[in-house]
């Protein structure tokens, strides 16, 4: 491009440059911020899931009653 189209002198650009890498590497690090926060409130409710489970195997087997 000629500078009639993007008449930004070289100090700017290196600037915007340097600022959209930074907004980059920001957003790229939030993914797996995001990813891992998605894991672990995944890797909680398969904790609950089991102790419900485990504790309607324990109901039924101290009450003697048939399974669903």
């Amino acid at each position: 491009m000629d500078q009639a189209h993007f008449p930004a002198s070289g100090v700017s650009r290196a600037v915007l440059l340097t600022v959209a890498m930074l907004g980059l590497s920001a957003g790229l690090s939030a993914c797996n911020t995001v990813r891992g926060a998605g894991q672990d409130v995944s890797s909680v409710g398969h904790d609950v899931s089991r102790g419900a489970n485990a504790s309607q195997n324990a109901i039924t087997r101290s009450t003697n009653a048939s399974p669903r």
